[in-house]
């Protein structure tokens, strides 16, 4: 865009001669806006503020009803502070001229009549240009945030645009271009996050599907009917996508927050066949979307799953809206999310110091921190290696008396060789404290039952698995903790089954529901096993799609 230089006066005569002049010397360089009162030209200028327009100059007559060129100056001033400030002036107000220079730290003040504008206009604007062009005050024309640094809502929103590969800049409510940002979308410091899209829409604490629709992410899908449904964005999802819409088959992806799954969370993966420097979890994720897509498949985000239906051939998603979504086949492939931890204020402090993964988006904010790592998996591994090259120190709590039975080799081996980086085993936390952010940890040492408080403002949590699989009650099999059972594991013929033949080894109770990755029953929690498992429920769709 542009940058701006804004003329304010309320002569419509007047104004149109200072606007015809400007344009004429300065149009193929910069916008010329005209306004007629100082509340429209406020208005242009919150416009512009939002959308990331630079505003270089701003002309405005002294004398206005209602408003005077110096009050408006004076609370323009509040959202441009760098654009140089000019005043046209009758000479019988060249005192009032004067004394603007003290009140809005006036840069020049113009006489009428300007002509020539060779000589009068010009000369003036071009110096003021000059000034302006050397503070080197750049727009910010991607999405921006305002949020308070402890808000866990304003954490949300920044977790939700890093995990689906969308830049923003953030601004604390307090600082001044926060205060600013916030005045120009009407909003005060009591509603936040505020989001303002690369568009210049103001969303005063969005939900997910909100912001999703103005930042540009697919929310809706293209037609009622599909061959394939696949729920879930992580490693199998994708690779399930991938793999079906490769092969022909009419295929959409839903998925409730961002693709990648726990695994876009991770901050290096090392031991994904191909990657032999490691690649991080948001990179491989954005890789496979883009890769799917190329192949046709659709994503789409922001949709909650809360029902599975079987309507004869049809197999029918629905979603929280009360929308649905019909197809020959679908593949189940949610993933896991991290348990909540049940120590004492754990809840009150979630995105406000105790973050569950998250360790990629809330990592600058850690340096030279005491950062506090709960789990003793991959994740918790990968996250502990990444923060320890900002972090003063962090430390690993595991109620395990070793990290053998739940961590890969290799990371065990990178952790010992970190000296920042120590492993509290028969540890757990038994609570947390602080006043509007987390400040106390409280660990207990099983081993010999002994309770101590450390002072820390992180806390990242990466505990177990959880399969949130409630959706599917009185559909599809599960066993006791709600992984879906599916092949073998459901006998030769399960209840309800109607065909003939036995389940195919990923399919489900339900013929022509798949599962694949991490929320199947007994999988290898593996990045590279979701992925293939992936691709072998597509080649199992294809047989049940083949059958007579």
């Amino acid at each position: 865009m542009k940058p701006a230089i804004l003329s304010v006066d309320d002569d419509p005569g007047v104004s149109r001669a200072v606007v015809r002049d400007l344009r004429r010397h300065y149009g193929e360089n910069y916008r010329i806006v005209r306004a007629q009162s100082g509340a429209d030209g406020l208005a242009a200028l919150r416009e512009m503020k939002l959308r990331g327009q630079a505003v270089a100059v701003l002309l405005a007559d002294y004398r206005m009803p209602e408003m005077n060129g110096i009050e408006f100056l004076e609370q323009a001033m509040d959202i441009h502070p760098f654009a140089r400030r000019v005043l046209l002036t009758a000479y019988a107000d060249t005192d009032a001229a004067i004394d603007a220079i003290n009140v809005v730290d006036l840069d020049h003040y113009l006489l009428k009549p300007w002509d020539p504008p060779e000589e009068k206009l010009y000369p003036v604007i071009d110096e003021q240009l000059e000034a302006w062009l050397s503070t080197d005050q750049r727009p910010i024309t991607e999405t921006k945030i305002v949020g308070h640094r402890w808000s866990a809502r304003s954490s949300q929103v920044r977790e939700f645009m890093a995990r689906n590969q969308l830049s923003y800049r953030w601004y604390m409510s307090d600082e001044p271009e926060g205060v600013r940002l916030l005045e120009a979308a009407g909003a005060d410091a009591d509603h936040l996050p505020v989001v303002v899209t690369a568009a210049g829409n103001a969303l005063i604490d969005p939900t997910d599907a909100e912001l999703a629709d103005r930042v540009g992410l697919s929310t809706t899908p293209a037609r009622d009917f599909y061959d394939l449904i696949v729920i879930g964005g992580g490693p199998a999802g994708l690779g399930a996508a991938l793999y079906g819409a490769s092969e022909g088959l009419r295929t959409v992806l839903v998925e409730r927050t961002a693709t990648g799954g726990q695994a876009g969370q991770s901050s290096r993966i090392e031991n994904y066949l191909g990657f032999p420097d490691g690649v991080s979890g948001s990179q491989l994720a954005d890789r496979a979307r883009r890769q799917a897509a190329k192949f046709g498949a659709e994503v789409i985000t922001t949709r909650d799953v809360v029902g599975l239906e079987v309507n004869g051939s049809a197999r029918t998603v629905r979603f929280a809206d009360g929308s649905k979504l019909d197809a020959h086949t679908v593949i189940v492939a949610t993933g896991v999310t991290y348990r909540k931890h049940p120590a004492a204020s754990v809840d009150d402090f979630t995105g406000r110091g105790v973050y569950y993964g998250s360790a990629m988006t809330e990592a600058p904010r850690c340096a030279n921190e005491d950062v506090y790592i709960v789990g003793g998996a991959n994740s918790a591994g990968q996250a502990a290696v990444y923060l320890s090259r900002s972090a003063r120190s962090v430390t690993i709590v595991v109620r395990a008396d070793s990290l053998d039975k739940s961590m890969s080799h290799y990371l065990i081996q990178q952790i010992q060789g970190i000296g920042n980086i120590r492993v509290r085993l028969c540890t757990e936390v038994i609570g947390v404290e602080g006043d509007t952010h987390l400040e106390r940890i409280r660990l207990r040492d099983n081993a010999g039952n002994i309770e101590e408080t450390v002072s820390a403002g992180w806390l990242f949590l990466f505990i177990g698995a959880a399969p949130g699989t409630e959706w599917l009650d009185g559909v599809v099999k599960r066993d006791n903790r709600g992984f879906v059972l599916a092949g073998p594991d459901l006998g030769a013929k399960p209840r309800g089954w109607t065909l003939e033949r036995p389940p195919h080894h990923l399919e489900t109770s339900v013929p022509g529901v798949f599962v694949a990755g991490d929320v199947h029953a007994e999988s290898a929690k593996r990045v590279a096993s979701a992925v293939g498992e992936g691709a072998m429920a597509v080649m199992l769709v294809h047989r049940y799609l083949a059958m007579p």
